[in-house]
């Protein structure tokens, strides 16, 4: 019993590992996505075509994302205000946001 539980976990922790792996390349792909609408000008189409293409639905199921036509909206409207990833992860970023949100209420 002892085995069939160290087991258990040491799969869920590889889980873990390969969720936030795929979840790393789903945040790259919206840098790239980003990127590509400060130069180009097309971004959001640019991220749509990637969630909805058979790579980025496998990719974005492996992170833990539900592929439907909602995330890749968010998707589009994420890359769209132009905040780079680690920007908008970030604690200041977050702060910033909720200071705007009480000035507005």
């Amino acid at each position: 019993m002892q085995d069939f539980v160290d087991g258990s976990a040491y799969n869920n922790e590889q889980g873990n590992r390969a969720r936030k792996l795929f979840a790393a390349v789903v945040l790259a792909a919206l840098d790239d996505a980003i990127a590509d609408d400060k130069k180009y000008g097309n971004g959001p189409e640019q991220i749509a075509r990637w969630a909805r293409s058979r790579d980025g639905r496998e990719v974005l199921s492996c992170a833990g994302i539900d592929p439907n036509e909602r995330v890749v909206e968010g998707l589009m409207d994420f890359v769209g205000r132009g905040v780079r990833t680690s920007v908008a992860l970030s604690r200041e970023e977050s702060e910033r946001r909720n200071a705007a949100q009480a000035e507005a209420a």
